[in-house]
């Protein structure tokens, strides 16, 4: 069956929608590059693989819903927890607490080695989106098909200090509040109200209750949490020194590289920080079929908000 967005609703009608209690439990860990990761898994192992990957401030229960749904088509799911959220931890105390984007791209790829992984529909929004397309850029071969919200989202460091609209540059006032030090003492101290706040601009059509929350802040309870967060908005902007280790990987991606694999792009239509577009700005960046959407009401954290939409893009990948 193909799953498309107009047949989704009565595929998936059956399907008991998960409780805000519900959890992705349990957990499973590995070592994988830097580190020990944390991941819940459902599904035949010998189903075709799809790795879920998060965003900031979130966790891996954005795929509450998506998880089981892809699980029962016959799909082996794989949810990380990226680097500084939940239970997933650097394996040396030394290593620097990086979250630049060459990072999360390369832990992508080591958690597919350590789990013996050949290739995977990568699917994923906001930085696990970010993480998804570099593992399409860059390892093509490993990737049978790409889901990202907002598009293609390697970023352009070179020109990153380009001022955008004042729209756009008022929704991105946490990055420049953690570019200071007042910044970083702010998400220490106020991480749950941060992400709580964020939740609330990102997704205003969203009625999350405060168990769905918490089930996820816990996850920002991480050691690593806040340094690996700073990183990454200090580096995004040039303004913070990458790990050495990643120094290839990320002169790879200044370069833009193309995506040259089946992908679908989605946009939500009430997202509070990336407005949704047409795509069209964006359609040179993929080489390869590519299918954008937009999905009514849904915002930031979409895959959350809108499962079945979210689901049946990945299904299309992964049934060809």
């Amino acid at each position: 069956m193909e799953f498309t967005l107009s047949n989704t609703t009565e595929h998936f009608a059956g399907t008991r929608r998960a409780l805000s209690a519900q959890r992705l439990e349990p957990l499973r860990h590995i070592d994988a590059g830097v580190l020990n990761i944390a991941y819940y898994e459902a599904g035949p192992s010998a189903g075709s693989a799809v790795v879920l990957l998060h965003g900031f401030p979130y966790d891996i229960h954005s795929y509450v819903d998506v998880a089981p749904m892809l699980a029962g088509t016959g799909c082996r799911v794989i949810v990380p927890y990226l680097r500084g959220y939940g239970l997933t931890r650097f394996r040396d105390p030394a290593t620097p607490r990086s979250g630049e984007q060459a990072a999360i791209g390369a832990d992508l790829k080591a958690l597919m080695d350590a789990l013996a992984i050949p290739r995977a529909v990568f699917a994923g929004y906001d930085w696990g989106g970010r993480a998804a397309c570099i593992g399409a850029a860059l390892w093509p071969e490993r990737c049978t098909g790409l889901v990202s919200v907002n598009g293609y989202l390697i970023q352009d460091i070179a020109n990153a200090m380009r001022p955008a609209s004042v729209a756009h540059e008022v929704a991105y006032w946490y990055q420049w509040y953690f570019q200071v030090e007042r910044g970083r003492a702010g998400l220490a101290a106020n991480r749950r109200e941060i992400a709580r706040t964020l939740w609330k601009l990102w997704s205003p059509t969203w009625d999350f209750d405060e168990t769905c929350f918490e089930r996820t802040a816990v996850a920002h309870d991480c050691p690593d949490y806040v340094d690996v967060a700073i990183h990454s908005y200090r580096h995004r902007y040039g303004l913070a020194a990458g790990d050495p280790r990643y120094a290839d990987l990320q002169s790879r991606l200044a370069a833009l590289p193309p995506i040259a694999v089946p992908t679908v792009t989605l946009d939500g239509e009430a997202d509070g920080v990336v407005p949704a577009t047409d795509g069209s700005a964006q359609a040179a960046r993929f080489t390869s079929r590519r299918a954008h959407r937009i999905v009514p009401r849904a915002g930031h954290n979409l895959p959350q908000e809108a499962p079945e939409a979210f689901a049946a893009a990945v299904m299309e990948l992964v049934n060809g």
